[in-house]
Parts: structure tokens; sequence; C-alpha cells
């Protein structure tokens, strides 16, 4: 996977959450597509972290293997 390619995983799952935040109704947070919006929130945070993981352990593999 190289970084230009996560780089863009990167700033599609920021998008999707900025967007989701935008459906947010922030007094009543837990009605209607609220809950969905959260849901999404959350669930590109999850992917946002899995994407930092990866790539942190793909440079950590290529520095293994350097030495």
């Amino acid at each position: 996977m190289n970084k230009a390619f996560v780089i863009v995983l990167v700033i599609l799952a920021l998008g999707l959450i900025a967007f989701n935040v935008t459906l947010v109704d922030f007094n009543d947070p837990l009605q209607g597509d609220s809950t969905i919006a959260l849901i999404g929130i959350v669930a590109s945070l999850c992917a946002l972290l899995l994407i930092l993981i990866f790539a942190l352990s793909k440079k950590i593999d290529k520095k293994l293997k350097e030495d």
C-alpha cells in the first residue's frame, strides 16, 4: 500500500466525519437521523484508526527489513 493511497483514505475518512458532524442535531443527538450520523462518525473514526495503525505497521516492517 503506497503512501498516496493511505493519504487519500485518511482524507476520505476525515471528510466522512465532517459530513456526519453536519447532520447531527446537537439539541437531540440520539433521535432520528442524528443517531445514524453518530454511528457514521464512530465508524469513520474506527476506519481512520485502522488505516493509521496499518500505515505504522508497514513503516515498522520496512525498518526491520532494512536492518
